[in-house]
């Protein structure tokens, strides 16, 4: 177990070093001038080439990239030579467009992103497994075919149409919810718990909608080809408990595959709902990464991106360790 922890953190490492260099590849030699773009409007070559000194980018592209790698292990200095300023570690640098530290602003995004994966998290997991099992269970039946059926729909229906039917249902006509507001962002705060489920409510169902149906589907076919294997009828021959064959024997052999989804899953949904955050207004990391990758903001990009890949990543080693826990024929090597 620590071996297979220890050779999974070099390539944490190594995976994160590649995709931050491929970042930093791509806006380097992008269309966009994130030199001209921090001038503003009014703007004369000399005025670039001061902001381009100001921003480092006057550098090599080789310099420029190892002295922001350096960053992340250390504090630096940034800025133009003579208005320097210490960024202290783990130092992300300044964004192009608002001269704010990287970090605050993922400080700040990141409390609205993971408000949202949770909630929908637990939503879509236990609508998606439930239903997916309840469907297997009762194969061919009446409630099989509509759950099938509505599965089908809700893996058709694309986030943006969905959130705006919930938004123009709930919000607009029948003023059932709050459209969601950023001044809530932890079921921790002032307004308490029942303030922060109703204002993310709908981008938990916008969300659990699109994810549910794919794990309908997936639990489905997996628990009817699990419980055709011959150790559930031995168990059933040995006259265990229904529910002690189904739960016990059965479940935990076939929910491998859902646990693939929901690492990678809640990966990427930990790196920014884009289309979500974007439909319910919420300033979360996709929200602020598309922003920034519109203005050329290199840094704000640079670690929200980074963040993204750390949270797949991780998702990754905790399947695996989770495949161990679940199912005894897996071994960790």
């Amino acid at each position: 177990m620590i071996r297979f922890i220890l050779r999974r953190t070099g390539s944490l490492f190594l995976l994160l070093v590649a995709v931050s260099f491929i970042t930093f590849t791509l806006f380097q030699f992008g269309p966009a001038d994130p030199a001209s773009a921090a001038c503003g409007q009014e703007c004369t070559p000399e005025r670039v080439q001061e902001a381009r000194v100001a921003l480092g980018m006057d550098q090599p592209f080789l310099v420029q990239y190892v002295e922001y790698m350096r960053g992340l292990f250390s504090s630096r200095l940034i800025g133009a030579p003579g208005a320097e300023s210490l960024c202290q570690w783990p130092c992300l640098g300044k964004s192009f467009q608002t001269n704010e530290n990287v970090s605050d602003i993922i400080a700040r995004s990141l409390p609205y992103t993971v408000s949202m994966a949770i909630g929908a998290l637990v939503l879509w997991t236990l609508s998606g497994v439930g239903l997916g099992l309840l469907a297997a269970l009762r194969k061919g039946s009446a409630t099989d075919k509509f759950i099938v059926g509505a599965a089908s729909v809700g893996v058709s229906l694309p986030i943006p149409v969905t959130g705006l039917f919930l938004l123009l249902v709930f919000v607009n006509q029948f003023h059932l919810l709050p459209f969601t507001t950023n001044e809530i962002n932890s079921p921790f705060g002032p307004q308490g718990p029942w303030a922060w489920v109703l204002n993310y409510l709908l981008p938990w169902i916008a969300l659990a909608v699109l994810f549910s149906a794919s794990y309908i589907r997936v639990t489905r076919t997996n628990m009817i080809e699990t419980f055709g294997e011959d150790f559930i009828r031995t168990a059933r021959a040995k006259g265990l408990a229904p529910r002690t064959v189904t739960f016990k024997h059965g479940v935990r052999a076939g929910i491998t595959p859902v646990v693939t989804m929901l690492g990678m899953d809640i990966g990427l949904l930990l790196g920014g709902a884009v289309l979500t955050e974007q439909i319910f207004s919420v300033p979360g990391l996709g929200f602020t990464a598309v922003r920034a990758a519109v203005s050329g903001d290199l840094p704000v990009t640079m670690a929200i991106t980074m963040l993204a890949a750390f949270f797949v990543i991780v998702a990754n080693v905790v399947v695996d360790l989770a495949y161990a826990a679940i199912d005894p024929r897996v071994r960790l090597q």
